[in-house]
């Protein structure tokens, strides 16, 4: 079993535990931490993380998955001083494998919204954001989303950016089935710009077959990514700890040092997260 890096179990992970104690007697809500102790007493977490998404986890030349979120699942396992196993999770099975036992936590790009709280632990705070945003020719030197007003612009039928971006910046929307579509229409210079969600974007252009394209505007309806435990767990012991380790990636500064590790266009929204949680005395 590997020893723990104590610095990152900071006075927030153990604020957390102890509220999360307090906080479940007083609900009535007993702890069994089933997943915590599994975890702890074979000395290896499994993690579900995505395989196909780059540069947030994909496969190396060697087959080996690697990424951002397969970086915060080291931490997160050398923090508890545990081995690593990284399953590949995909949009319409991570959350099934966390509830069957499958995984014991899931790092994968994942937006925290309210139907999905009633079926995992989504800890706070959030550790990413994914948001509204173009991909379009660097020739075309896209600045502002007002250039996109009268304009062409791709996107995928059913996709509620296409309204967004039509009602407030008066945007032609061209819709086509599906994005491998609409990108070769973009491609075909039938429009000006792809509009969709940005994480798809960047990883489109991590790709290295969007050389001559770029993701030029400040995304906007930010919709933020939260890890998750098992949802008996959130208010025990794993998701208080994953919470306070979430804390301490922001105010370090650590998730601003993967995303630049990982070549992630920078976001607003972990720097003014490492400004919130800054710690006051300095």
């Amino acid at each position: 079993m590997k020893q723990p890096i104590k610095s990152l179990i900071t006075c927030a992970s153990a604020a957390a535990l102890i509220m999360a104690s307090s906080a479940s007697l007083a609900a009535g809500h007993m702890c069994t931490n089933d997943t915590w102790n599994k975890v702890m007493q074979r000395g290896k977490m499994v993690v579900g993380v995505k395989a196909d998404y780059k540069p947030w986890g994909f496969r190396d030349t060697s087959g080996k998955i690697v990424g951002m979120e397969a970086d915060m699942a080291q931490i997160a396992a050398d923090a508890m001083g545990v081995d690593l196993e990284l399953v590949a999770v995909q949009s319409s099975n991570r959350m099934q494998f966390l509830e069957n036992g499958k995984i014991d936590l899931m790092i994968a790009t994942m937006s925290d919204r309210p139907d999905r709280r009633k079926i995992v632990g989504i800890v706070q705070p959030n550790y990413y954001t994914s948001g509204t945003n173009v991909m379009s020719p660097k020739a075309v030197k896209i600045s502002k989303w007002e250039d996109l007003r009268g304009k062409p612009v791709c996107g995928k039928q059913g996709a509620f950016y296409n309204k967004v971006v039509a009602d407030r910046y008066g945007a032609k929307i061209i819709a086509f089935t599906g994005n491998a579509e609409a990108k070769q229409a973009l491609r075909d210079k039938k429009c000006i710009a792809w509009v969709y969600d940005d994480s798809s974007i960047m990883s489109d252009l991590s790709s290295g077959n969007y050389d001559n394209m770029e993701m030029p505007l400040n995304s906007e309806d930010d919709n933020p990514w939260g890890l998750a435990v098992p949802l008996a767990e959130k208010d025990c012991i794993f998701g208080n700890f994953m919470s306070g380790l979430t804390y301490n990636m922001h105010q370090s500064g650590k998730l601003i040092e993967l995303e630049k590790k990982w070549g992630i266009q920078a976001t607003q929204y972990l720097q003014d997260q490492q400004k919130r949680f800054a710690d006051w005395v300095q």
